[in-house]
């Protein structure tokens, strides 16, 4: 077994052994990459390029498949961008609030989504418009804003801090009770003059 910095790699002379292919074919592969996906190496053990063995696999059986390139899993998603498959899942199963792309392509029960569409929406919806200096956060996001336990925030109402905004909007509530809102902005500012506790 090819290994590393600590994890199992393929070598052309590897894969040739392994799946009975040519060199040429698997340098052709290499060669048209950017048009059928084949992973790029994850380095070079001596002078031979080597490429990470799960990722490549991946890659193999995908093609195997008839799986058109630049399609992704969960598993390729957690692989290159961190994710684990909890938070993917969940983000999935959260489409109709999210707006998360529907699959480019199934086989079975696996899921294939177009990677680029899939990385633009994700990073649109990490920069969702949710986390904006104008949007209208509670005493409780205020709290979690700046670090406090929400119960040290709800004094805030009755003896504000110097500096402590007013709320942007106040929404009454049943018993007499009135939810404060404040713009994000406000509390952020204000995170950034308050005095500091020794």
């Amino acid at each position: 077994m090819t290994t590393l910095d600590g994890r199992r790699v393929y070598t052309r002379a590897d894969l040739m052994e392994a799946h009975g292919l040519g060199r040429s074919t698997l340098e052709k592969w290499y060669r048209e990459r950017a048009a059928n996906g084949h992973p790029e190496p994850a380095g070079t053990v001596g002078s031979q390029l080597a490429w990470d063995a799960e990722t490549w696999d991946r890659w193999y059986v995908s093609r195997d498949k008839g799986i058109p390139p630049g399609l992704v899993t969960r598993d390729d998603l957690t692989a290159k961008h961190g994710l684990s498959r909890h938070t993917l899942k969940k983000l999935w199963a959260d489409r109709a609030e999210n707006g998360h792309p529907e699959p480019a392509h199934q086989v079975g029960k696996a899921l294939y989504w177009n990677e680029s569409e899939w990385l633009t929406w994700y990073e649109s919806y990490t920069q969702s418009p949710a986390e904006g200096p104008d949007d209208l956060v509670t005493l409780a996001d205020a709290a979690r804003i700046l670090g406090l336990a929400q119960s040290s925030a709800t004094v805030y109402v009755k003896r504000p801090p110097a500096g402590w905004p007013e709320p942007a909007e106040e929404q009454p509530l049943g018993g007499g009770r009135v939810r404060r809102l404040y713009r994000r902005r406000d509390i952020e500012t204000y995170a950034a003059t308050k005095p500091r506790t020794p």
